[in-house]
């Protein structure tokens, strides 16, 4: 059964903390109601443990891991189940600014990359590893 599609339907973002429309973007770049404009969404980890990045592209935000590639925000937030709420933007900048370093100081270390890797990894049953 073919349903057009009607001017304004293609694309209505939700806001991730109520799942209300969103039309205003808070700090982060991050679509959200008017009620969650100061809101600011935690640190989402990926199904491999690794933290997420997020991105802003074409079609919106999106998260990338470095092991696993992009994954989209809704299946961001379906992994991390729980979204936090902070009102504070600049103890958010500050976290970023700090885990930069880090991130630059494991580029530099191999070894704590070595330490990385030798995490336990999580395989769902929608991972495209769960039948290698």
């Amino acid at each position: 059964m073919f349903i057009p599609k009607r001017y304004g339907e293609s694309k209505i973002d939700s806001c991730p903390f109520c799942g209300r429309q969103a039309f205003i973007k808070n700090s982060q770049g991050v679509p959200v109601c008017k009620d969650h404009k100061d809101s600011i969404l935690k640190d989402m980890k990926c199904a491999c443990g690794e933290y997420l990045l997020m991105q802003e592209g074409k079609f919106g935000v999106f998260f990338n891991c470095l092991r696993c590639g992009n994954i989209n925000m809704k299946k961001a937030l379906e992994i991390n189940s729980q979204v936090m709420e902070t009102p504070k933007v600049k103890e958010q900048i500050i976290s970023n600014k700090v885990k930069q370093i880090k991130f630059e100081q494991e580029k530099k270390n191999p070894e704590i990359k070595k330490k990385q890797e030798s995490r336990n990894q999580i395989v769902r049953s929608d991972d495209p590893r769960y039948f290698d």
